[in-house]
């Protein structure tokens, strides 16, 4: 069991804990929230019924419910005539805010706009041009330029769509190896704790890359200490992977460490790329993402899974600023095998920037022209963006963060341990370091004994048949701490307190089997 993947391990806790208690299982070993925004799910189903309404008129002598394409001549005043006849509710007050907004603040076309939008709903057009639909384009970029960087990024960027956060990292991965930006053997360095899946793909026969740990200090609220920073320097390592806001210990980077990488790239490694996943970043206050801080050297991967529940839709994008590292080295190394690769979609094929090179190497070169995540999941996408972007108030985000974050202070209450107060903490996760509770709730001998004898794992399944409680071991990202990965995003209230008191419980009983061999 300890050689699985966290993920595959949670299963056979979950399949233990199912056994004993029937259904009765609190599973917090998974992120997948159990809340999500409502407002842009229904302003898509008023969308759409329009865009059926619209697409019926092409052939309605037929009445065989046959549609057609619907036309933008006028489309805008029918959509205005279509609102006034459907009652009175949120979701037309809120694409009516959404579309003043498009006008006003982003200076769009409202009538393009809409028309984009019903096109896109009907979904009967491949998605054109396949990176992205533009005007959607524009409103993902306005509001990961918010979120991700505080309206603070030198510099125009490119934003690709893709199936999740997980095809982001696919995609980006795969480009990096056949463009030969990365090659086997190479060193790359990852921040740890980390997704598992930044640890385990670099690892694959095809990728087979050395890896170097940057280990985050728990003992400095999580931040990248100096001395790990300057393992950078070593120009050896290729590429930099992080996840800002961490997961899982959910502590996003400071605007202290953020600079002192800044320093390290400017002084030392202008030539490292990185790669920084910033899912978590919209549950942090005032989070600046390492692309807002370095946008030259970095990709970044965001999804619209977590902060909107939304993992089913598989919404996530791939963002590079167009003045990047990734471009220069590509022409500085001007390699004709791998130019010659995209010679079938453009006559200059030296000359394609990287995140086109990632979107045609999505659809294996040859069917570049049918790449792109489906339409209806871009209009989605769209109106998640539009959701933030019109909330000047932030009332949505007040509410995800206070949610989470009451639930981690009920854990760590029924724990009996009071809770760090720290403006870089975000609470989408927590880690549990079971030997440091041991020793504040029992002695430091017996917290000793748990971390030589590598309890963790014994810990977990005892806890899993013993409680009906699922965690994950901290280990499995990376951490080298006798940790269990809590999720506070999944469960109600009251459970986090039951977790909290269940783990207790279990710490109890191995102390009380410490006393028994002492």
């Amino acid at each position: 069991m300890k050689e699985l993947s966290p993920f595959e391990l949670k299963d056979q806790l979950i399949k233990l804990a199912d056994e004993a208690f029937k259904g009765e299982v609190l599973n917090a070993g998974r992120g997948n929230p159990n809340f999500l925004a409502t407002l842009p799910r229904k302003i898509f189903n008023l969308i759409g019924k329009f865009a059926i309404e619209e697409s019926e008129v092409s052939y309605s002598y037929l009445q065989s419910h046959i549609g057609g394409f619907p036309k933008q001549d006028g489309i805008y005043t029918r959509f205005l005539i279509f609102l006034r006849k459907e009652n009175p509710s949120p979701e037309i007050d809120g694409i009516l805010t959404y579309l003043s907004y498009i006008e006003d603040q982003l200076g769009l076309n409202a009538e393009e706009v809409l028309m984009e939008f019903v096109n896109a709903y009907l979904g009967s057009h491949y998605p054109t041009p396949p990176r992205m639909l533009s005007n959607t384009e524009i409103i993902v970029k306005k509001y990961l330029l918010r979120e991700m960087c505080q309206n603070k990024l030198d510099g125009p960027f490119d934003v690709f769509a893709t199936e999740g956060g997980t095809a982001a990292m696919f995609y980006i991965f795969n480009s990096l190896h056949t463009n030969k930006l990365i090659k086997p053997k190479d060193k790359i360095a990852i921040v740890t704790p980390i997704f598992t899946p930044y640890l385990e793909i670099p690892k694959l026969c095809e990728y087979d890359l050395d890896i170097v740990e940057l280990q985050l200090d728990p003992k400095s609220d999580w931040q990248l200490p100096a001395c790990e920073l300057e393992k950078l320097k070593d120009p050896s390592i290729k590429l930099l992977c992080l996840v800002n806001p961490s997961n899982p210990p959910s502590t996003k980077l400071s605007t202290e460490t953020l600079l002192n990488l800044k320093k390290i790239v400017d002084e030392d490694r202008p030539d490292l790329m990185i790669i920084t996943d910033d899912v978590y970043g919209t549950f942090g206050d005032n989070f600046i993402s390492c692309f807002g801080t370095i946008p030259k050297n970095t990709l970044l991967v965001y999804s619209f899974s977590k902060y909107f529940g939304a993992t089913g839709w598989r919404l996530g994008t791939i963002s590079v600023a167009q003045d990047n590292i990734f471009d220069e080295l590509l022409k500085k190394a001007n390699n004709d095998c791998v130019n010659n690769r995209y010679t079938i979609i453009t006559p200059s094929p030296k000359d394609l920037k990287f995140i086109d090179r990632i979107v045609a190497d999505s659809r294996a070169v040859g069917l570049n022209h049918t790449a792109g995540i489906s339409t209806p999941q871009q209009l989605q996408m769209a109106l998640f963006a539009l959701n933030s972007l019109v909330d000047l108030n932030s009332n949505y985000k007040n509410s995800c963060k206070h949610l989470i974050r009451n639930r981690c202070k009920l854990l760590y209450s029924s724990l009996g341990l009071n809770l760090a107060d720290d403006e870089n903490i975000v609470n989408y996760y927590t880690l549990i370091n079971v030997a440091d509770i041991a020793e504040e709730l029992f002695d430091k001998e017996f917290a000793q004994w748990f971390r030589d004898n590598n309890k963790i794992n014994d810990f977990l399944f005892a806890l899993a048949k013993e409680t009906g409680v699922v965690l994950m071991p901290g280990k499995g990202f990376g951490d080298t701490h006798p940790t269990l990965r809590v999720s506070l995003a999944n469960l109600k209230e009251y459970q986090y307190e039951a977790i909290g008191k269940k783990t207790k419980q279990i710490l109890k009983e191995f102390y009380s089997q410490y006393k028994n061999i002492k």
